[in-house]
């Protein structure tokens, strides 16, 4: 005679494809470390493993603060960069001081093996049963952004016929809070991640910016997410961040704002 709990086993998958439901005992199993393509991520991409635990504990934060699902979340940011496992190499976070293959390619190709890690996540989401809710952290973490090192570079060597649209995304852009939440904590940890002489204010101007950028581009317009709910991330990001960072943070004794003329650092294959 099967147990209840083998039998709640059973029945849980079937009542979540009938209903489109994804169950808090679902996201809690797929957020076990042990799971395959998790433990595929750390041990053959282990650089954006640690991006996605990091993206994780911000996403969960800001969005619990905002009354979203921070499990959702925190379970979303683990997959939502798997497809890199097909070409770990090719994103900074996975490069050593061997080199970087990109140089070794024209922009345009660059552009296609970093626009593929998101059809290839989708893939590997469905080849490993991911619910919708969690696969679909993988194509609104980036939306329809634009690959702007890439482009850059083309147009500096001479590319006459470097598209924009070409340089993109495939989309589509964050339809739910959670996933755009995730994609301004993408750009944010990874932006963070490369900066040198970290101050506080240095990091609220990093996510002032990111922000900025993503809504003047329309990146959120089809995300439910206010602008209060914006502000409260926001915060919650510096407070997380400055925790985070804090034993790099450098406080100098009289000014510790931050340069006029800063910009955040090109990602050129980290995204």
């Amino acid at each position: 005679m099967a147990h209840r709990g083998d039998r709640l086993d059973l029945l849980l998958p079937l009542a979540e494809a009938f209903t489109h439901v994804t169950t808090d005992l679902t996201l809690l199993e797929l957020s076990d470390p042990s799971r395959p393509l998790l433990r595929r991520l750390s041990l053959e991409a282990p650089g954006t493993y640690a991006h996605s635990v990091a993206m994780a504990n911000l996403v969960e934060s800001a969005c619990n603060r905002i009354g979203a699902n921070g499990l959702l979340g925190r379970v979303g940011c683990y997959y939502h960069d798997v497809g890199k496992l097909s070409n770990p190499l090719y994103f900074v976070e996975n490069q050593t001081r061997g080199g970087n293959p990109h140089d070794k390619i024209a922009p345009a190709q660059s552009a296609e093996i970093i626009k593929r890690h998101v059809t290839d996540g989708l893939a590997l989401a469905q080849e490993g049963g991911l619910p919708a809710v969690v696969a679909a952290f993988i194509p609104e973490h980036h939306g329809t952004s634009e690959i702007t090192y890439f482009y850059d570079r083309a147009k500096k060597q001479g590319d006459g016929a470097a598209r924009r649209e070409d340089y993109r995304y495939p989309g589509p852009r964050p339809r739910s809070v959670e996933t755009a939440v995730a994609m301004l904590a993408d750009s944010v940890e990874a932006a963070l991640r490369v900066l040198e002489d970290l101050t506080p204010q240095k990091i609220e101007e990093a996510i002032n910016h990111i922000v900025r950028t993503k809504l003047s581009s329309g990146q959120l317009d089809e995300a439910p997410l206010t602008l209060q709910q914006i502000d409260v991330v926001k915060a919650e990001f510096i407070r997380v961040l400055s925790g985070m960072y804090h034993n790099r943070i450098d406080y100098p004794e009289s000014s510790g704002g931050i340069s006029k003329d800063w910009q955040p650092a090109p990602q050129a294959s980290g995204l």
